[in-house]
């Protein structure tokens, strides 16, 4: 018997998004350990908000949101709000039931630059950091580093000159015959972005660095920040990282050639860390000698520095952080640090399940 293609739907729906969501879908865990740390953020959250006033769209939920964008490649505020409309699975991850209207693009950015100010996402980081310690999936020995370039949200054109004077051409269009850098030149869409090559034969771009510290257990981030694309960036950052672990005793670091300097593995040498660097020894004398190279421990933390590049590989091309939506260096900085977090609710997921 053919069934009934009715043009109008039901009224009313009995069932709730709670029950519409699978089991075991990859979100029920994410939101579960997404909570746990939300609520050890309550306390942070009184301190940021009145307590008189009309009510503002709920910390909670909001962090949920920019989650679900994150995970889900959503490229803007506007279409996060379309999704949050219409899509169940997104409206029960933010907690929303099925009537409750959709914020305005306009006043959801709004509410989340209040977060920025209040400097939520490195507290958000620190509780999902702390939450694997907890669970025992953290090594406090062998840790990796690595930094990556993050492309401005300014183009070429708006690298003019600080002095105030037009560069060659009409209108400021051609640049050629023009030398350019940043002690004479800066942008004036981002000034805190910075001409940066990244190699020797790539073009420059406008850009942030971006850095990462891993430890080398299940390749979880357990440190990172934003900094000024400069040469000495990677190193200067890779010392702060390692400075401010919560460890006391003797660790080891692993990095790419890049951090092979005598200044750099002097530096960790102080601070108790062995440098289980790479050795980049093409046209130079390398500072890693057999001292540390004749250990089988170096063998096996090259072995697993492969695993921090999966961090900002996810960072590129998932949570969209391949040319930044945002302008200044704390903002970008607080995007970085929130998508770390959120990449390590997505491995501790796969860990719980695996």
């Amino acid at each position: 018997m053919r069934g009934d293609d009715p043009s109008q739907g039901a009224a009313f729906s009995y069932v709730t998004p709670e029950q519409r969501v699978p089991s075991d879908h990859p979100l029920r865990l994410i939101r579960d350990m997404t909570n746990e740390v939300l609520r050890l953020l309550s306390g942070r959250f009184e301190e940021l908000y009145s307590r008189v006033g009309r009510p503002s769209i709920a910390p909670e939920r909001l962090l949920r949101a920019l989650l679900l964008q994150l995970l889900y490649s959503i490229r803007s505020e506007r279409m996060l709000m379309e999704q949050l409309d219409y899509n169940l699975l997104f409206r029960w991850f933010v907690g929303l039931s099925m009537d409750d209207p959709i914020w305005a693009p306009t006043v959801f950015s709004k509410n989340r630059d209040r977060l920025l100010e209040g400097d939520i996402a490195h507290e958000f980081f620190h509780e999902v950091v702390e939450m694997a310690r907890r669970r025992r999936l953290l090594s406090d020995e062998h840790f990796t580093v690595d930094g990556t370039l993050l492309e401005a949200w300014a183009s070429h054109k708006s690298f003019r000159r600080k002095d105030g004077e037009p560069p060659p051409g009409a209108g400021g269009r051609d640049f050629r015959g023009e030398r350019r850098s940043n002690d004479t030149h800066a942008s004036t869409t981002d000034p805190d972005a910075r001409l940066y090559r990244r190699t020797h034969h790539g073009e420059a771009k406008l850009a942030y660095l971006g850095h990462v510290l891993m430890e080398n257990r299940n390749g979880l981030a357990v440190g990172g920040c934003v900094t000024h694309a400069t040469g000495y960036a990677e190193r200067e950052a890779a010392l702060e990282l390692v400075q401010a672990l919560p460890v006391s005793g003797r660790i080891t670091l692993g990095a790419d050639k890049a951090y092979d300097t005598e200044a750099f593995v002097a530096a960790l040498r102080e601070n108790r860390v062995t440098p289980h660097v790479a050795q980049n020894d093409t046209n130079k004398r390398s500072a890693i000698d057999r001292r540390t190279t004749r250990h089988p421990g170096y063998g096996m933390s090259r072995a697993r520095r492969c695993m921090v590049e999966r961090i900002p590989a996810w960072l590129k091309n998932v949570a969209l952080l391949r040319k930044t939506k945002h302008r200044g260096r704390e903002r970008v900085d607080w995007v970085f640090v929130f998508a770390l977090g959120a990449y390590n609710l997505v491995r501790m997921r796969g860990l719980a399940t695996a």
